[in-house]
């Protein structure tokens, strides 16, 4: 019986592409399933056997502790290199967006707090 090894909501493509290559160089069936139309279903990557899952399981957590390295590596570069993307960054590149998240964000703020201060009266 199928289990499932990894959801692929928010997952990269290339990261399914290395997971599912890494399960078929160790020899560990899989399929892949693909979203559902309405978005309701994000596709997984299936092991064919269920006995499959502890071993499947602990090269996926060495891979993604491998991977989630190397995107701290690479982020820190960036950092020290100033290819990163900070607040001013995202300002100069969409000032309209930037600024209108931030109006949402102070008009939430106000409707959550307004109730509270009228209280406090």
């Amino acid at each position: 019986m199928p289990r499932l090894l990894l959801n692929l909501r928010m997952v990269p493509e290339d990261e399914a592409s290395e997971v599912a290559e890494l399960m078929d160089a160790n020899d560990i069936e899989t399929y892949r399933t693909p979203p559902g139309p309405l978005g309701i279903t994000a596709g997984g990557i299936w092991l064919r056997h269920r006995d499959d899952y502890p071993h499947a399981r602990a090269l996926l957590d060495d891979y993604q502790a491998e991977r989630a390295e190397r995107a701290r590596r690479d982020h820190e570069q960036a950092r020290r290199e100033g290819r990163a993307d900070t607040i001013w960054s995202a300002f100069k590149r969409h000032p309209v967006r930037v600024m209108a998240s931030v109006a949402l964000a102070i008009f939430f703020l106000f409707v959550m707090f307004a109730p509270v201060v009228q209280l406090a009266r």
